[in-house]
């Protein structure tokens, strides 16, 4: 199934993406996508049989916001440096262990809302993810089998990032990492069942029409099922939490100077193979 959330922000409704492309109002079923649903297996199959059975009222498209897939969101843990080629252009060793660090929930934006650039910045980056939506909590898990067990569904996600915040200024990385709008996700979250493989995704990422990144996910260098398994020995993952899996070559600190970083009226798409587009246009904050 595609999940979806839709209309104003703050008070999006639950939908559905059908087969054939028709968004459906699940407003009549559940309150929400949220972790509470994705951890309710007969909600999630009432939903399944009412799209089978062709009973889900459509929805106008037009001019209808969406939001960000998830609600509620409790956390964003990130993994940093996690595929060997952006590993390679960023000059930096290839991680031993999976490089965490969390988001705030509150930078979680639509995938077509505004990204706004800090006051201030002359660094801000572009990051394609694969995300990973979480479906049961999970605690020292001990296999990828029940790593991937654990898993709800995936998503797009844009790790928006400002460099010199992040590597220039002390401290750890979250003052470049957690400026507003810095993470628009979606536009569906995808359940497990339809990504048979997500270590064998393609990711995209344009600024102004030009592709600037160009990945897949056999890239990672610690894959879906190890990064949920080793997050889940060092806190513990809940229905609804998301894991941001890293992003491949391509990003603006990679380049030549001078570097190409973002600015305000820049546009920015972006794509994983089976889940959904995002764009944004950037405005000074």
């Amino acid at each position: 199934m595609k999940l979806l959330r839709v209309g104003p922000s703050g008070a999006e409704r639950p939908a559905l993406l059908d087969q054939g492309g028709t968004l459906r109002d699940l407003s009549a079923l559940v309150d929400d996508v949220d972790g509470g649903l994705l951890a309710d297996a007969s909600a999630l199959d009432r939903i399944r049989a009412a799209a089978g059975a062709g009973v889900l009222p459509a929805l106008d498209a037009i001019g209808l916001r969406i939001g960000p897939p998830v609600g509620r969101i409790g956390k964003v843990v990130c993994i940093g440096l996690n595929y060997h080629g952006h590993a390679a252009e960023t000059g930096q060793a290839t991680p031993a262990e999976p490089v965490v660090f969390l988001k705030a929930a509150d930078t979680v934006v639509g995938p077509d809302d505004t990204v706004l650039v800090p006051r201030g910045s002359v660094k801000t980056d572009w990051e394609v993810e694969l995300a990973i939506v979480i479906g049961r909590t999970a605690r020292y898990l001990e296999t990828d089998e029940e790593a991937l067990a654990h898993v709800a569904g995936y998503a797009v996600a844009h790790d928006v990032s400002e460099r010199e915040y992040q590597i220039e200024r002390g401290g750890t990385w979250d003052k470049g990492k957690n400026c507003e709008t810095f993470n628009p996700l979606g536009p569906w979250l995808v359940t497990a069942d339809e990504v048979p493989d997500p270590q064998d995704l393609g990711l995209r990422l344009w600024v102004n029409g030009e592709l600037k990144q160009d990945g897949r996910t056999s890239d990672q260098i610690f894959p879906v099922a190890e990064v949920v398994r080793y997050v889940s020995r060092f806190m513990t993952l809940y229905p609804g939490d998301v894991i941001n899996t890293g992003t491949p070559a391509g990003v603006a600190m990679g380049q030549p100077e001078p570097k190409p970083y973002l600015r305000p009226g820049d546009v920015v798409e972006l794509e994983v193979e089976g889940l959904g587009r995002q764009r944004q246009e950037l405005k000074g904050a």
